[in-house]
């Protein structure tokens, strides 16, 4: 290991390549990681934590990455970002309006993906393909165009009586999941649910909710020499070093010879990265 980058972590970036294109992000240094698959790679936490949106020092990191005034305060905090169904913009109450115009009142998908079977979720347009490589999806198909996060939630809440809307996460590291005919997934969903999206098309209006036809799965591959057999986690909390063979990268993990590590949940932590 001859380079090394400090910093603040932050969530990997990602580009749809065959393989995903990864890098880690620490400071101002983005490292490559696809061409570390089968090397050492090793991270060294400080025992600082900077909040990823203000800056300060903070003792414990709330929602992965977060101090807690701010965890308080931003509307990207609250918990209509984890329940969409909930959003409460148009009632006047968003803690940022600003905020809200720029991400919760823009178009969202409603999509299929298989990362450890299938699932619905949703994501704002712009976040395409993104949000798909961040659950490992192997396979991702966008089913609905909505106007807004509230009628997206709404929708996912609906399809998730008929299908999960989790991702199994340790499943996910294991390997690959079954490939599926998502196409006939799709059509079997919408057939299933037809009378209830008619019911949102009446309340929410027609021109809101589109099905999106015409447009292809897309398959999706990751940088991974070799899944575990069996997954253990590593927390910098209780163990400020890990170092290892990087073995790959899935989702928002890296996976070591001896462990996987979900670098998301440590946003905000400082780190030294060397390799």
């Amino acid at each position: 290991m001859k380079e090394q980058a400090t910093g603040i972590l932050r969530k990997m970036k990602s580009r749809l390549d065959a393989p995903v294109e990864y890098a880690l992000r620490a400071g101002e240094t983005d490292v490559p990681l696809n061409p570390l698959i089968g090397k050492t790679l090793k991270i060294e936490y400080s025992g600082t934590i900077h909040c990823v949106h203000c800056g300060r020092l903070s003792n414990k990191s709330f929602n992965q990455g977060y101090c807690y005034p701010c965890f308080q305060s931003l509307a990207q905090c609250d918990s209509c970002i984890i329940h969409p169904e909930k959003c409460h913009f148009d009632q006047g109450t968003c803690r940022e309006p600003a905020w809200g115009e720029r991400f919760c009142m823009q178009d969202h998908i409603v999509y299929l993906a298989n990362s450890s079977g299938l699932k619905v979720g949703i994501t704002r347009a712009t976040q395409v393909p993104t949000r798909w490589i961040d659950q490992g999806a192997t396979q991702a198909l966008a089913i609905m165009r909505v106007r807004s996060r509230l009628q997206s939630g709404t929708l996912e809440v609906m399809f998730k009586q008929h299908v999960a809307d989790k991702t199994n996460w340790r499943d996910m590291l294991k390997g690959d999941a079954e490939q599926l005919d998502m196409l006939a997934e799709r059509d079997r969903l919408l057939g299933e649910c037809r009378d209830e999206v008619t019911e949102l098309e009446q309340r929410f209006g027609f021109f809101a909710i589109s099905v999106l036809n015409g447009i292809d799965p897309v398959s999706i591959s990751y940088p991974v020499q070799e899944y575990p057999e069996k997954i253990s986690s590593f927390n910098l909390d209780k163990d400020p070093v890990v170092e290892g063979t990087l073995h790959g990268v899935k989702g928002q993990y890296l996976i070591f010879d001896g462990g996987v590590i979900n670098l998301r949940r440590f946003s905000g932590y400082d780190v030294t990265v060397s390799y």
